[in-house]
């Protein structure tokens, strides 16, 4: 007798299993992974390779050199040496002015002078009218011209065709600068800016040897040079003789919006993450189920002569051929979800994305084949062992569980994969690992409540579905605890994820709310600020910030002289290098969090500081700071660290002392507020206080609130594959007992029970596992919610105390819809039927 080889016999059992439907659970779990890891991970391939390539433009090259002096000369020689493009540009703050004939208006400008050849990456645009579109333009301001931002017209009561004074120059007013793709995002980049070309920069006699310039020598070429020049620069600005130096690298570019952005992408592989591990949990849940149908099955091949290596080998053969192709399915599926990402998050950046590479979808065929290699496998590749002798004894054969070894090693690769998709660590390890214990917790709570639930239950005065229901439960306590345990992690995801998105996008909407300040002014005199307070008022600016603005510079930590050769970090030396802006507030600034020491009202030789710049200069409480204010030295204490959101739109400081002034010291008011909607107002603020420096901030806060809602529109849209593959994860819990009720509710039936008292005892049954997942869900979504959003997300969690009774209700009405869906054919079933399954 002929046997067919394993992949024949692997071929006829796939098709027979297909149009059985027995693959479906299988076949939609792997491809609702696959597709949520790959849906993830073209849109991120892809916003990367844009996101690098605006990020060029906002450089304006391809690495920039930027000093505080000319570009050295060693520099140049090596851009050169490796055949790179080069072009400087200077940047200064400064003050520009109209005519006594026109008005005499001033207002502080961020001038910039270039040459031909500006901007290497990116184009400038350009307008010819003051509220024009504008065009893209290769060109720079011509001799004795000057480009400006419209604002600065109204500033100063100007058109274009005007003359503007510029230091000892005048210039005429040629152009509306619509978009500068290098503007950067430091505080004075918002200052209205004028630009000129580098050749009429000596006749304004503006740089002096003390004049605080920057200047920006930019790169162009080929990746592998810009690398190199790139690495050699790092080098040689360590050295000693090279002072005010940094190497500015892609990650430059938009910071207020990058905790958004990054919130956002982790929140998505969070998504995506739990999407794969619910999958895993319905393809170990359906695999099971899948090789109990097969047992039969197999005991009759053995009969007929087949090995146990065939078989083996057969149904190895039958998962293979199903995982690639739902994985091949998810990937395709994912390709086009990415695209809906893309019509979600449209803007971030400035162009069409570059095409995506092939590593997303190579990566979702793996993962798909690991997840039903590892979960689906173990359980079928029992049935190689089924004996022949299980045709004419249903008692032996049944299946066990799985082998450790076997099961961990698919286990751990899976974790490897999933931390790997992750793209944090952190973020990989919490959801794995949370996932994992929150497993183990779910199976002991669970076997301790079913071990409870039959003592709770008075026999003699229960309804008697209630008791049919308890007994039922507690007669196979381990299929109750597979229940339950699959149940609660499937509500687990989706209690986490409901949780984490909604404090989530809170936290966002705290910190950009409609209501943020968009004005900053700076440089208010302390002579006029009741006068400029007032002026506010006036126009109906009742809440604003008012703080004093110091200027010192870090001479000193416990007595000991600072220098930036002291430190390693680049941006350690540029704090060091330069000047600070000091604040005092005897009062904790609302919006700032203390999470070290003690904020003292009124305490002297106090001082508090962010945070951050502590950790990047080594600071720590109880550390003694000398900061030298316009040649007057004082010497403080640190008694408090504070949490400060720089994306908050509110005034920030890096160092505050804890009192109402500071004796003999120059100090300046800056203020922030949300300006009225009114035509004209900053123009009336400037003509009513000549000195000040109006900063507009609307357009940043319109963009970060724009990101803001296209990347809560994607969120929630990902959000759908985690509820599908919840309920996927909730039926095959209840499929994993469906065969076992089948025979139970026939014996029942046979016996005289009604179609509406089994109902009853079902829908108690489900309710009951359901209410009891729903509870333990909810509670360790709860506590895996507040790790993440303390140290992956960073935000303040604010969960309900009514959480649990939600998750626990919620857990019931989708057992019972579950069940509903699950076992209504069971119930159905006519009765000569059931007792002939009964008997099989």
């Amino acid at each position: 007798m002929n046997h067919p080889s394993p992949w024949q016999l692997g071929w006829r059992t796939l098709w027979r299993d297909l149009r059985a439907g027995e693959l479906r659970l299988l076949i939609v779990a792997v491809t609702l992974a696959v597709a949520a890891l790959t849906a993830v991970g073209f849109f991120a391939d892809r916003l990367q390779g844009g996101l690098t390539r605006d990020a060029r433009q906002l450089l304006g090259g391809d690495a920039v050199v930027s000093s505080d002096n000319p570009t050295p000369a060693s520099f140049i020689a090596k851009a050169r040496e490796l055949g790179l493009e080069g072009v400087t540009t200077l940047g200064f703050p400064t003050m520009a002015r109209a005519s006594d004939e026109q008005g005499g208006g001033t207002r502080l400008v961020a001038l910039k002078a270039v040459s031909p050849g500006y901007p290497l990456r990116g184009s400038l645009k350009v307008a010819t009218q003051a509220d024009g579109e504008g065009a893209a333009t290769r060109d720079v301001p011509a001799r004795g011209e000057a480009w400006i931002d419209a604002p600065l017209l109204e500033a100063l009561a100007l058109k274009l065709g005007d003359t503007v004074l510029l230091g000892d120059a005048k210039l005429k007013l040629a152009r509306v600068i619509v978009l500068e793709p290098d503007r950067g995002a430091g505080f004075m980049s918002f200052a209205p800016r004028m630009m000129i070309n580098q050749a009429d920069l000596a006749a304004t006699q503006l740089v002096q040897p003390a004049s605080r310039v920057t200047y920006r020598f930019a790169l162009a070429g080929t990746d592998a040079k810009v690398s190199e020049f790139v690495k050699w620069s790092l080098q040689e600005v360590k050295k000693p003789e090279i002072r005010g130096v940094r190497v500015e690298s892609l990650e430059g570019g938009r910071p207020e919006m990058r905790q958004t952005l990054d919130r956002a992408e982790k929140f998505l592989n969070l998504v995506a993450l739990l999407s794969a591990l619910l999958s895993a949990v319905a393809v170990a849940l359906a695999a099971r189920g899948f090789a109990a149908a097969h047992l039969d099955d197999c005991a009759m091949l053995r009969v007929l002569g087949q090995s146990q290596r065939t078989i083996a080998w057969s149904y190895t053969f039958e998962f293979a051929v199903v995982g690639l192709a739902a994985s091949l399915l998810g990937v395709a599926i994912g390709f086009g979800v990415h695209f809906v990402f893309i019509l979600l998050l449209s803007g971030l950046v400035d162009t069409a994305l570059p095409a995506a590479s092939l590593w997303p979808a190579a990566f979702g065929v793996g993962m798909g084949l690991t997840l039903l290699m590892a979960f689906g496998l173990p359980p079928v590749l029992q049935l190689a062992q089924v004996p022949p002798l299980r045709v004419i004894r249903r008692d032996v054969g049944n299946l066990k569980p799985a082998s450790l070894a076997v099961l961990g090693i698919g286990v751990a690769g899976f974790a490897a994969l999933l931390i790997g998709a992750s793209s944090d660590l952190k973020l990989g390890a919490m959801a794995v690992g949370g996932f994992a214990g929150a497993v183990v917790l779910f199976a002991c709570l669970s076997w301790l409540a079913v071990k409870m639930l039959r003592p709770l239950v008075n026999e003699a005065t229960a309804p008697r579905w209630l008791v049919m229901a308890t007994r039922q439960i507690s007669a196979r306590p381990a299929y109750a605890v597979v229940q339950v345990s699959a149940l609660a992690v499937g509500l687990l995801a989706l209690v986490l994820l409901v949780l984490l998105r909604t404090d989530l996008i809170s936290s966002w909407r705290r910190a950009t709310p409609a209501d943020a300040p968009n004005r900053f002014v700076i440089n208010v005199m302390p002579e006029q600020g009741n006068a400029f307070q007032q002026k506010l008022r006036d126009a109906g600016v009742t809440r604003f910030d008012w703080f004093p603005m110091i200027r010192g510079r870090l001479v000193a930590v416990n007595g000991k002289t600072v220098t930036p050769d002291d430190y390693v970090e680049d941006r350690a030396k540029r704090l060091v290098d330069r000047e600070f802006n000091l604040s005092t507030s005897a009062a904790q600034p609302e919006h700032n969090q203390i999470v070290a020491g003690k904020w003292q009202q009124e305490e002297r030789g106090a001082v508090s500081v962010e945070e951050g710049i502590a950790t990047t200069l080594g600071l720590k409480l109880g550390d003694e700071l000398r900061f030298d204010i316009g040649g007057i030295q004082t010497s403080s204490k640190i008694t408090s660290l504070r949490k400060v959101d720089w994306g908050s739109m509110r005034a920030n400081f890096f160092v505050i002392y804890p009192v109402t002034t500071l004796q003999d010291v120059p100090v300046t008011y800056l203020s922030a507020f949300r300006a009225p909607d009114r035509k004209g107002f900053d123009s009336e603020l400037v003509r009513a206080f000549p000195n000040i420096t109006n900063v507009d901030m609307t357009t940043a806060i319109n963009q970060v609130q724009g990101v803001l809602d296209k990347v809560i529109r994607a969120v929630e849209f990902l959000f759908g594959f985690t509820l599908a593959a919840g309920i996927v994860v909730l039926f095959a819990a209840v499929q994993a007992t469906r065969e076992e009720r089948a025979r139970e509710f026939a014996i029942m039936r046979a016996v005289g029970a009604s179609s509406r008292l089994l109902r009853q005892v079902q829908r108690a049954e489900l309710a009951g596992v359901g209410l009891l997942a729903g509870f333990l869900a909810s509670i360790v979504a709860s506590a895996i919610g507040w790790a993440m959003a303390k140290y992956v997300f960073d935000f303040d969690w604010t969960a309900s105390a009514w959480v649990p009774l939600f998750g626990a209700v919620a857990g019931a009405f989708l057992a019972l819809a579950a069940g509903w869906w699950g076992l209504r054919e069971v119930l159905n079933r006519p009765v000569v039927e059931t007792l002939r399954r009964a008997a099989e």
